[in-house]
């Protein structure tokens, strides 16, 4: 930390979800905001320029200049792999967005380049951090669902990639992650997935089983659009109750079973911060410099965006083979 007690935080990348990165990062009362680094003079200079910090077109160069306690990694999504790896060899904290990569060998060369250092490797799954989703997982863990007998996840909008399985990687990453956070560890996969429209795989179907017992299915697909109400909805039903969560952080709803009165969370009139999707990055960002300040893991370790790799793979293999394809215990 500065003279100050701060936290020096870099940021690599300029682009749109960059600009989120960057927001927070200036905003923050225990950050100090030292540097953004991008590939384009312009747009690099502009971006400090508005949040006041310094530019860079090199990251090693920023890194030797700068010193960070922290990296925060935000490009392109096919771009993650060599920039991640420049910065856990340098021996640097990072915070990366997901997915970790699109190939399962890099995934594990960024997790044991970073053990081999004990880097601090947070990766950002945010929507565990929406409202609606911490009281999800709070129903669960006190018993108020019961026993879990199926869960569902949809999510669909728009998107464009040179990958065939983009939408699988990139985007339901956060579908893999959300269920095994709510639901425990997913067992095995059946996939069926279409190319119809072109440009790749961009909707899918998954019959999901848990560990546990329990079934699932998520349903993902940029053949669809953000703007739509209800593009984003999970199902978790268990032997007391049920519990949905709609578009991430518009509702929550909790129903016991066999009762037609439901408990329902929706923010307040007042309370923009809660229905606002960008704002669980800032609830997740808090987590994270609160754990590195204090010598802890991180509150979504890197690991987790490995495991999310892992069970698109088994999806991908899936649909290639046409069989049920168990994955390996976490």
């Amino acid at each position: 930390m500065n003279k100050s007690g701060k936290v020096k935080v870099a940021l690599i990348g300029t682009g749109g979800w960059g600009r989120q990165h960057a927001r927070i990062l200036q905003a923050h009362p225990e950050v100090d905001f030292c540097a953004v680094v991008g590939r384009t003079a312009e747009k690099v200079q502009a971006r400090a320029a508005q949040f006041g910090t310094r530019a860079y077109l090199d990251i090693q160069e920023m890194l030797d200049a700068e010193q960070p306690d922290l990296v925060n990694v935000c490009l392109p999504n096919q771009e993650h792999f060599q920039p991640t790896l420049q910065v856990i060899e340098a021996g640097y904290p990072l915070f990366v967005e997901k997915p970790l990569t699109f190939d399962l060998h890099e995934a594990d060369t960024l997790l044991e380049e970073a053990a081999k250092r004990s880097l601090f490797f947070a990766i950002n799954f945010n929507h565990r951090y929406a409202r609606p989703v911490q009281m999800a997982a709070e129903a669960i863990r006190s018993g108020r669902t019961g026993e879990i007998n199926f869960a569902s996840w949809r999510f669909g909008g728009e998107g464009r990639s040179n990958h065939p399985h983009a939408n699988l990687i990139e985007t339901q990453c956060h579908g893999f992650d959300m269920l095994e956070f709510l639901c425990g560890p997913i067992e095995s996969i059946m996939a069926e997935m279409t190319d119809k429209t072109g440009g790749g795989y961009r909707t899918l179907v998954l019959a999901l089983r848990f560990t546990n017992g329990a079934v699932g299915s998520l349903i993902g697909s940029y053949d669809t659009s953000y703007a739509y109400p209800d593009t984003h909805r999970v199902e978790i039903n268990g032997s007391q109750g049920r519990i949905l969560i709609e578009d991430t952080v518009h509702r929550y709803t909790y129903h016991r079973t066999g009762d037609e009165l439901g408990e329902v969370w929706q923010a307040g009139y007042f309370n923009d911060y809660e229905r606002e999707f960008h704002r669980t990055f800032d609830t997740h960002f808090d987590a994270v410099i609160k754990a590195l300040k204090q010598n802890e893991a991180p509150p979504v370790h890197a690991v987790a965006g490995r495991r999310a790799l892992l069970l698109a793979e088994a999806a991908i293999t899936s649909f290639e083979e046409g069989k049920r394809v168990t994955v390996p215990s976490v």
